[in-house]
């Protein structure tokens, strides 16, 4: 996971609004994760793959029994974690009830976005440090407003060149349109994203192995299907569970997230990953795009340290330039990559590689390093061979 976003909170609210108010006041801090329904053991698996020290617990007048039993469940497994109550702060007898369950503290709803943060800082103090995954294999985020073809073009060859570097490497196209990597290599799917969302409970080693779809390379692909439910319908909890179990098995993970409209979705694959990189072209108007989306992130408290800017299909004499770009995004420059229609037409269109059919083109070259750089990040990131997930759901 991203330094710049470290701590992870999780959460279970009313509704949606309680849990984007929480998510605001929390926003300078981390990533608030809503945690679903309540389930026991579906929490206890969050804690462990997110490894949040912090929940809280939303409690009404009406279950506020079984309420209690999930903190009491939660606090008899996992004793060091800190619970905090929500709900309405006139009502003394939640308060009592949370106190006893084993509550740290209590929040109403609606509170100052200052006294909830104040509040997280204060039990931060007295909590262990947050615990890490060093056995995490690495994940890379190519992400812009803009919905073509290209977003799957550059990492289709991005995650090839990792995969040849002698990593395990998975290429996860959530870009739109849907599917195109699969297109660009000629492959066909019958195992996709929503299947692995589907199957998460069994999601090892030999699941990996037989049902996601393999290049000539060895490179692993994990695309969308057409009856896939749009990103922003799946929720942070299944991204967060998904996420940890792919990263325990692959070094690294190539994400094309291209063209998808912002999102709580969309926004947990930035804080998870260590690598963001945020794709543009001279286009003013899909500048535009972008920088609405990168405005209410920045107002939202998000920190994008680990994000640099991807230049695409540039010419040079035309404005905006690379510099304007970086100053205009606030970002740095990762790499310029050059418009080289011709080219990158013949990739699309004949179902080979860049590296098949130009190796000594430009664009090629500047893919090759970035795959290079990208693979020097993850380089040291041993994938773990055991069914993970499994032993984390209790399964043998």
């Amino acid at each position: 996971m991203s330094e710049s976003l470290s701590q992870t909170f999780l959460a279970i609210t009313r509704d949606a609004a309680d849990l984007q108010w929480l998510q605001g006041a929390l926003a300078p801090l981390g990533q608030v994760v809503g945690a679903g329904n309540g389930s026991l053991d579906e929490l206890l698996a969050l804690v462990d793959v997110t490894f949040a020290n912090l929940v809280f617990v939303g409690l009404d007048r009406e279950q506020v029994v079984s309420q209690c039993a999930l903190i009491e469940g939660v606090l008899e497994a996992k004793p060091m974690l800190a619970i905090v109550a929500l709900g309405d702060g006139m009502d003394n007898q939640l308060v009592l009830n949370a106190m006893r369950a084993g509550a740290r503290d209590f929040v109403a709803y609606g509170s100052r976005s200052s006294e909830v943060a104040g509040l997280v800082r204060r039990l931060g103090k007295r909590l262990p440090p947050v615990a890490s995954n060093p056995s995490l294999g690495g994940l890379t985020v190519l992400y812009g407003a803009q919905s073509a073809a290209d977003g799957a073009l550059l990492t289709t060859h991005m995650a090839r060149v990792v995969q040849t570097s002698g990593q395990q490497t998975l290429l996860l196209d959530l870009g739109l349109p849907r599917g195109d990597s699969l297109a660009l290599l000629g492959l066909e799917a019958s195992f996709h994203f929503g299947d692995a969302l589907r199957h998460l409970r069994r999601l090892d080693n030999t699941l990996i192995d037989s049902a996601f779809t393999r290049e000539g390379s060895g490179l692993r692909l994990l695309a969308y299907a057409e009856s896939d439910e749009p990103l922003e319908r799946t929720s942070a909890a299944e991204l967060y569970m998904l996420l940890s179990a792919l990263r325990q098995h692959f070094q690294h993970i190539v994400v094309n997230l291209t063209g998808q409209a912002d999102s709580e979705a969309l926004r947990t694959f930035v804080s998870h990953c260590d690598k963001l990189i945020w794709y543009t072209d001279q286009n003013v108007l899909d500048c535009r795009r972008n920088l609405e989306v990168l405005t209410q992130w920045r107002e939202k408290g998000m920190k994008l340290e680990h994000a640099s800017l991807l230049v695409d299909r540039y010419l040079r004499g035309v404005a905006p330039d690379s510099e304007a770009l970086g100053k205009r995004y606030a970002l740095p420059i990762l790499r310029v990559l050059p418009y080289s229609p011709q080219v990158r037409m013949n990739a699309k269109n004949q179902g080979l590689t860049l590296f098949e059919l130009a190796p000594r083109e430009e664009l090629t070259q500047h893919l090759k390093a970035l795959g290079e750089r990208l693979a020097r990040r993850s380089e040291n990131n041993p994938p773990v061979s055991a069914s993970w997930l499994n032993r984390l759901w209790g399964h043998k």
